[in-house]
């Protein structure tokens, strides 16, 4: 079971298919198998982003288990896992904010579950996914702020 990460915009984000040659962060489109997805969004478009991986199990994600999101217990020394992880985090910051919105809605959940009802709702910034010890939670959604509001 795959891990899957969805952004709501207001406006479509250019799509690009996962290369297995260069993998790389990518947006695809919903299709009839996770168009229930839609449903969690408030916004017009919502679509698929991958990471490395193809899916979005290379995104660094906590599991729900007995009433929270545990953090890994011990320090993750892979160094191979550590770099996958910056990459896919710094990668995805960098595709947010090339949408030019002020804010972009995500909502990562298991393969399957996407009629689940969110177990969490945040308000997060592009820093904290680019920080180092930012972990999706699953069936969290996140308000991730690009831009500062503009005053009145």
């Amino acid at each position: 079971m795959c891990f899957l990460l969805y952004a709501g915009t207001a406006k479509p984000i250019a799509r690009s298919s996962w290369q297995k040659e260069a993998p790389e962060v990518h947006v695809q489109s919903l299709i009839e198998y996770d168009a229930a997805i839609r449903a969690r969004f408030s916004t017009p478009e919502v679509q698929q982003i991958g990471s490395t991986s193809g899916c979005g199990c290379d995104f660094p994600h906590l599991m729900y288990q007995n009433g929270g999101w545990p953090a890994y217990l011990e320090a993750e020394t892979d160094e191979e896992r550590l770099a996958s992880d910056c990459f896919n985090r710094v990668s995805l910051a960098a595709l947010l904010q090339t949408t030019g919105e002020a804010v972009v809605e995500l909502y990562g959940v298991w393969a399957g579950d996407f009629a689940e009802e969110p177990r969490i709702r945040e308000e997060i910034s592009l820093e904290a996914i680019r920080s180092d010890d930012f972990y999706f939670k699953e069936r969290g959604f996140y308000r991730v702020i690009l831009q500062d509001p503009i005053p009145d």
